[in-house]
């Protein structure tokens, strides 16, 4: 599927042949693409976790609001 053209080349002929490495192939590939952006999820999700603001009060006048 994500694959360069010689490792597409050597899966093609080895999955004629019977050999199921074109699987494990794909899988790996898959894994290690996904690793960067579940390492970003994690760091974003920890800054959050530390970041955010806590006990804001909102101090809001009870007069009319008048838009003119």
């Amino acid at each position: 599927m994500a694959q360069c053209s010689q490792c597409a080349a050597q899966v093609a002929n080895g999955s004629k042949d019977g050999n199921m490495a074109a699987n494990g192939l794909n899988k790996g590939i898959v894994f290690l693409l996904g690793a960067p952006y579940l390492a970003v999820a994690v760091i974003g999700f920890i800054w959050y976790k530390k970041f955010r603001r806590k006990n804001v009060n909102l101090d809001i006048k009870k007069e009319k609001l008048h838009l003119n």
